[in-house]
C-alpha cells in the first residue's frame, strides 16, 4: 500500500486501524490472522511476491511518485501494487535497481549486520595512484566517517580520466562519490552493477525484468559478514 515513510504518516494521520482499532503507535506488530485497515480497505498480503530488477537510467528519480513531477522509477516499471524499491539510487547514478513487495526481504538486503555488497563501476577524473587504492582498501575517512574498506579495480585509464571498479557494503547518502571526491578524483559517471548476489547484466537502460528463481534463491542465501575494518593507531 505504500512505503515506510508514506505508511509512517498514514499512521501518525490516524487512517490506519488494527482490528477496528485507530493505530496510534509506529511499529505496531501484526500477526496472522489480524485485519488491517486503510482508510476503511482491508490490506491483504499478496498471494505471490514479486520481485523486479530495473536498469535505473541517470535523470530518474528512485521514488514512486514525486511532487515535484519529475520522472520516476514508477514510469518505467510494470504496475504492480505494494512494489517499492530496496535502497535507492541518486538522481545523476545508474544501473540495478531491485523492487519487491517482500518486506522481510528488503529490510535484510538494506542492515548493516547483513553487509549486502553493492559493485559500481565510476568514471573518475585524473588517474588513482596506488596509495589512493591503498587508502580506499583501508577504509577512508569522509567527512565525519570512516567509510568500510572497499574492494577497488582499475578497470581502464587515460591521461585525464578512469574506470574504476569498486564495491562496498555500506549505504551512506553519495558514498562512492564522496569517497573518490575526498582522494581528489570527482566521479563523472556511476552505475550500480551488482546488488548481493544479483549482476545487471545486458539488462537495457530503463528496462525492467522478473527475477528468476534461482536469483530469488541466491538473494536469501547472501549473508555474507562484512568485512573488519583494520584498527588505526
Amino acid at each position: 500500500m505504500a512505503a515506510r515513510r508514506r505508511a509512517d504518516a498514514l499512521i501518525a494521520a490516524g487512517k490506519v486501524r488494527l482490528n477496528g482499532t485507530v493505530v496510534r503507535t509506529l511499529g505496531a506488530v501484526v500477526g496472522e490472522g489480524d485485519r488491517v485497515e486503510i482508510e476503511g480497505r482491508a490490506v491483504e498480503p499478496p498471494a505471490c511476491a514479486t520481485y523486479l530488477m530495473l536498469n535505473k537510467p541517470v535523470g530518474v528519480v528512485t521514488t514512486m511518485r514525486d511532487p515535484q513531477g519529475r520522472r520516476t522509477i514508477a514510469d518505467l516499471v510494470p504496475r504492480r501494487r505494494g512494489v517499492f524499491p530496496v535502497g535507492r539510487l541518486d538522481y545523476d547514478t545508474g544501473g540495478l535497481l531491485l523492487l519487491t513487495d517482500d518486506g522481510e526481504l528488503a529490510h535484510r538486503l538494506l542492515h548493516p549486520r547483513f553487509g549486502v555488497e553493492k559493485t559500481y563501476r565510476a568514471e573518475i577524473a585524473g588517474r588513482l595512484s596506488s596509495e589512493d587504492v591503498h587508502r580506499l582498501s583501508r577504509g577512508l575517512l569522509v567527512d565525519g566517517f570512516r567509510a568500510a574498506p572497499a574492494k577497488v579495480r582499475v578497470v581502464g585509464a587515460r591521461a585525464d580520466r578512469s574506470t574504476v571498479e569498486v564495491t562496498i557494503h555500506e549505504g551512506r547518502n553519495r558514498q562512492v562519490r564522496r569517497m573518490f571526491e575526498r582522494l581528489g578524483h570527482p566521479v563523472l559517471a556511476l552505475t550500480r552493477t551488482r546488488f548481493g548476489p544479483l549482476k545487471l547484466g545486458t539488462l537495457s537502460w530503463g528496462a525492467s525484468r522478473e527475477l528468476t528463481a534461482g536469483e530469488r534463491a541466491a538473494l536469501r542465501r547472501d549473508r555474507r559478514p562484512p568485512p573488519k575494518a583494520p584498527r588505526t593507531k
